[in-house]
């Protein structure tokens, strides 16, 4: 697959898993997304082939990881969140990747 094609399904598959875990948070929809599009466009001159498939391996791995180790709780009646031993972050930060 070339490469250009390969960024965008990476590109896209962090948009699905953000929508999928942030659904119904429209600050962290709108935050996600923001941050996701900086990051490959602060990457768009990157030419070296190896820097590149770094930066592809490290944005599946963004999106692994957004989608099965995030949880978004939600406000029960009780004004609580639900399962007590899960924690609830609102602080998304992609700078452990580096794509």
């Amino acid at each position: 697959m070339a490469v250009r094609a390969e960024a965008l399904n990476a590109y896209r598959a962090l948009l699905r898993a953000t929508r999928k875990t942030f659904a119904g948070d429209s600050l962290m929809l709108t935050e996600s997304a923001s941050e996701v599009r900086k990051k490959f466009e602060d990457n768009r001159h990157v030419t070296s082939e190896p820097e590149i498939r770094k930066l592809l391996d490290d944005a599946r791995e963004a999106s692994h990881f957004i989608t099965t180790m995030i949880v978004q709780a939600k406000l029960n009646s009780s004004g609580g969140y639900g399962n007590p031993s899960l924690s609830l972050s609102r602080s998304l930060d992609f700078s452990i990747y580096n794509f």
